[in-house]
């Protein structure tokens, strides 16, 4: 009897574990298709509300991966097809000592060389990204702040989608742009 009850208290310590882990989901509709990234709001609770925040206002909605380096990440949610970038909310300060790392389909935020300057831009590693982990050679890493649960053969399609240098918009030249325009067609928050 014992023993039956100490396994049923430890899987209920289980399930209780994986339920406080279990953050909000995102859907992402691409042009290549869909994808969803659960987030983690108790180790990055600043990036993740700045995150939502960007949802819940449609502000992802026509943006486009704008860079794509196959074998390091996809970077979106800045810019409009035509490569003008849209103006943001004030940045949001750096959690990437939160132990999360940088590895294969987990989303972070792009930024600056300042390490506090993370506003709409999120990118999706394609790779592990040790380089990208707190600390790294320049002292700051990159908040991660989720990871991708499900549509990992959209984020592949998109790292292989065939990139070219672009004009845009105030910033001359962009490097890595795909030269078939991938855009993200709705962001939602699912329930």
């Amino acid at each position: 009897m014992r023993k039956l009850l100490t396994g049923f208290i430890f899987c209920i310590a289980s399930l209780t574990a994986q339920a406080a882990f279990a953050g909000p989901k995102v859907e992402f509709k691409t042009t290549l298709g869909n994808f969803v990234v659960e987030l983690d709001g108790d180790k990055a609770p600043k990036t993740t509300a700045n995150f939502l925040n960007y949802v819940k206002s449609g502000f992802y909605n026509g943006t486009i991966f704008h860079r794509v380096i196959d074998g390091f990440m996809i970077q979106g949610g800045g810019f409009t097809a035509d490569l003008t970038q849209k103006s943001t909310d004030a940045p949001v300060v750096s959690e990437a000592q939160n132990g999360l790392k940088n590895n294969n389909y987990t989303i972070a935020m792009a930024r600056t060389s300042d390490p506090d300057s993370a506003t709409a831009q999120f990118f999706i590693n394609v790779k592990d990204n040790q380089a990208l982990d707190y600390p790294n050679a320049m002292g700051n890493g990159y908040t991660v702040f989720g990871k991708v649960i499900s549509g990992t053969q959209t984020i592949d399609a998109i790292r292989k989608v065939p990139t070219m240098v672009a004009s845009a918009p105030r910033m001359g030249r962009m490097a890595d742009v795909p030269a078939k325009t991938v855009t993200i067609e709705s962001a939602t928050i699912l329930k």
